[in-house]
């Protein structure tokens, strides 16, 4: 079943056509990944997906993404609910210079939630969830940012489930992080994909073929190939598509 459904999207930074008439439809409990060479469009698109662009000025869509059926691209759309459903994990760890707990608990403050034992309740679900609980229960009156790097991109991933999104993206997630970290973001985020929809753009060919359901090809802000992921990478319908994946260009 679909989850977001993308059609005939075009993004402009300015006067600059970044996306040209994208169609594709995201499954829900599945992991997407956009692939494709530095410039293709992917992390553009991949912003649509929580109107990450209306931060700045200029930036305009046409066509549609619809979330469970509304357009999300709506002039009278919420974006601070949008943004509490679809979530974001940045490249780079975002730890807020807080405690551990204040971190966690930062979004369902930001939505009036008060009560502390409803608070405590949430942050150790979200925690746990990300497989950082274990490594965390006796430091969450600490600094986050004396975690280590995979600890960080884990709270941040804490951080995000703690509003109970239906949809996260991975921004190149893994790309600062070592390769015992990089696994334990991949093995979480195959866990996760039970209970929310993951998009995920990588520059890893050998990660979107390991964690991924789906696979998508940008190239010049177009979409070149949409498929299951063993298609993708086994027997292409494009052209262009197999020289990628073989490593052909890009």
């Amino acid at each position: 079943m679909d989850l977001l459904e993308v059609k005939n999207l075009d993004f402009y930074y300015g006067s600059q056509k970044a996306l040209a008439d994208v169609t594709l439809n995201i499954r829900r409990n599945a992991i997407t990944s956009l692939i494709g060479p530095s410039g293709c469009g992917k992390t553009t698109l991949l912003r649509c997906f929580n109107r990450m662009h209306d931060l700045y000025p200029g930036n305009r869509y046409a066509g549609e993404i619809r979330l469970q059926g509304r357009n999300i691209l709506s002039k009278n759309e919420d974006l601070i609910n949008l943004r509490s459903s679809v979530g974001m994990v940045f490249q780079k760890p975002t730890p807020f210079p807080m405690s551990v707990f204040d971190n966690i608990a930062y979004g369902p403050r930001l939505k009036g939630q008060r009560n502390l034992s409803f608070l405590r309740e949430k942050v150790e679900k979200a925690l746990r969830q990300a497989a950082l609980w274990e490594e965390v229960k006796d430091r969450l009156k600490e600094n986050a940012g004396g975690l280590s790097g995979g600890q960080q991109q884990r709270l941040s991933i804490a951080r995000t489930l703690a509003v109970d999104p239906e949809v996260i993206l991975f921004d190149e997630s893994t790309s600062a992080l070592d390769p015992i970290s990089s696994q334990k973001i991949e093995d979480l985020m195959t866990e996760l994909k039970k209970d929310v929809t993951i998009v995920a753009v990588t520059h890893n060919m050998q990660q979107a073929a390991r964690v991924s359901d789906y696979t998508a090809l940008m190239y010049l802000g177009s979409l070149v190939e949409y498929d299951e992921t063993e298609i993708i990478f086994t027997r292409p319908q494009k052209k262009m598509t197999e020289e990628y994946v073989l490593g052909r260009f890009g």
